[in-house]
């Protein structure tokens, strides 16, 4: 790989450029309408962030170290259905316990507004939005920048082995990967927002009415749309992918509409009552 025949086209840097605005945006404007339009409390937002960074970022991360580092790991990862089942329980079992036990513990006395479960939502999924597609683009764009700017050697010069492979191969993405690709992160965001104010529903009312089964609902459902993404990837186009997991995610907040209406309608009419 030469410097001469090695750039990052502009378009790719304005949409990576976009796709970072959009990181940061996409959580400020769900927490702006949740707070203003449908007055909902702020607390569960930030506690929605504070879930995913513990229990998605750390706990999950440690118990991913341990188990795929192990003998049964290299049987997992070398198995497409093993690691997509692997990969999407631990995903579902992780995120949705943190957020059942956000909902029973911190969150109990935000329980008289049922719409606080979404606000939860927004806080969980857009912080997700930030650390994925954010931090993504923000070493995207430092490394396209010492691309273009002809420095090449600064990246790849003291490293070797391993780690020269890999910046290497980041390179070659950044260079032959189409621009438009890099706005997909944005939808595929938008789509994962969706499904987290979606399953944010079903944890909610098994906490809330006491139906432990809803919430075993929510870490299939969310098991299942990771699962599927793994089992897809790179056998379709990044597009027809992300109109898959659209349906996916489509399918996740109908279930969680009917949920919402059989829960909350119940509520309304006990408040009638008194």
């Amino acid at each position: 790989m030469t410097e001469m025949d090695t750039r990052v086209p502009t378009l790719s840097i304005v949409f990576m450029g976009v796709s970072l605005v959009m990181s940061i945006a996409i959580p400020l404007i769900l927490f702006l309408y949740f707070r203003k339009r449908r007055h909902c409390d702020f607390q569960p937002f930030f506690t929605g962030c504070l879930v995913f960074l513990l229990f998605a970022l750390v706990l999950e991360a440690f118990v991913h170290r341990l188990v795929l580092g192990s003998a049964v790991g290299g049987t997992i990862r070398e198995s497409t259905l093993l690691y997509a089942l692997y990969g999407g329980l631990m995903a579902g079992l992780f995120e949705e316990t943190g957020r059942y036990l956000a909902f029973s513990t911190v969150l109990k006395k935000y329980r008289g507004n049922d719409e606080n479960a979404l606000m939860y939502g927004a806080g969980h999924g857009g912080f997700e939005v930030l650390i994925v597609l954010g931090l993504s683009m923000v070493s995207n764009l430092s490394l396209a920048v010492l691309i273009n700017a002809g420095n090449l050697d600064q990246i790849t010069g003291p490293l070797s082995g391993d780690t020269l492979a890999q910046v290497e191969a980041a390179i070659s993405t950044l260079t032959s990967t189409a621009p438009p690709v890099f706005l997909a992160g944005i939808v595929e965001r938008i789509f994962a927002v969706a499904v987290h104010l979606a399953l944010s529903v079903p944890v909610w009312f098994a906490v809330k009415k006491r139906r432990p089964l809803l919430y075993v609902l929510a870490i299939l459902l969310h098991a299942l749309l990771d699962g599927f993404v793994v089992i897809l990837s790179g056998k379709i186009s990044i597009w027809v992918l992300e109109g898959c997991v659209g349906l996916m995610a489509l399918l996740t907040i109908v279930i969680a509409a009917a949920i919402w209406k059989k829960y909350a309608r119940k509520q309304e009419e006990t408040r009638a009552e008194v």
